[in-house]
């Protein structure tokens, strides 16, 4: 029977509330999820407020700052902060997304920051990503071709080219993955739609010489047809992407072989 509840030792507690800038006039209360595997404690919320007149407009700007100038063993990934590596993937206010391109202004209230659900947490914000990387692994990311390569670039037309609009912007920052209850459930055996979407991308390629390797790859029950078109993983992409049809296009493409 599946568990719906969290384990004891995972449940988060109250943690601590940091004074420093409350006195601000325009401060802003921050909640973030804090836990420290070498203390063996619950998981904790502690609570930080952040001046927004000395504060970037982003969430990633506050975590920067409440890094820097509160709580430095607060922990998490970053990087560009343009929204191109995808490592500032958390859950905010509710919804998988990424910290660098989410202004504090479009949150009402408090600003609730948590790692991205259902994976394993290595400390504060920080989640373990080598299953949904294994799994990346699985599907083969690369251009494969049997016949010799030519002295020049392998070319395309430009309505092939544009088949793939929608499926190379994708970032891995895993919003998608770990916004699906079919993943939540099933993430050791469900590919899942980061790695599908992915996997689509060299399927719909003119170039790539191993669409039958790659569907049949994925013509299982579980690494493909375990997505039941909840559609999460297209509401949270933080680049608009739809994983969600890419699914179904594979899906399409396994029924056109039969």
């Amino acid at each position: 029977m599946v568990e719906l509840s969290l384990p004891t030792n995972s449940r988060p507690t109250t943690g601590k509330t940091w004074s420093s800038g409350r006195e601000a006039s325009n401060n802003k209360k921050f909640q973030i999820y804090r836990y420290d595997p070498d203390l063996g404690e619950n998981p904790r919320i502690d609570t930080f407020f952040v001046d927004l007149d000395k504060c970037g407009p982003m969430v990633l700007d506050a975590l920067i700052k409440i890094k820097n100038e509160i709580d430095p063993t607060l922990t998490f990934r970053r990087s560009c902060r343009e929204g191109v590596c995808g490592s500032c993937a958390f859950n905010i206010d509710g919804t998988n997304t990424l910290a660098c391109t989410k202004p504090i202004s479009e949150i009402t209230g408090d600003v609730k920051i948590y790692p991205l659900p259902h994976m394993p947490v290595i400390k504060d914000l920080v989640p373990d990503l080598n299953g949904p990387y294994s799994q990346y692994r699985a599907i083969e990311p690369w251009l494969q071709a049997d016949t010799p390569a030519p002295n020049r670039e392998r070319l395309q037309s430009r309505e092939e080219r544009a088949k793939l609009d929608g499926l190379w912007e994708c970032i891995l920052c895993f919003c998608c993955q770990t916004s699906c209850p079919s993943y939540w459930w099933n993430g050791d055996r469900y590919m899942g739609p980061a790695i599908l979407l992915q996997a689509y991308r060299w399927i719909a390629d003119s170039r790539d010489e191993a669409t039958g390797k790659r569907l049949d790859s994925l013509n299982d029950g579980f690494r493909l047809f375990r997505c039941h078109t909840i559609m999460n993983c297209t509401n949270t992409c933080p680049k608009n992407l739809n994983p969600g049809q890419a699914i179904g296009k594979i899906k399409e493409s396994v029924f056109q072989r039969l």
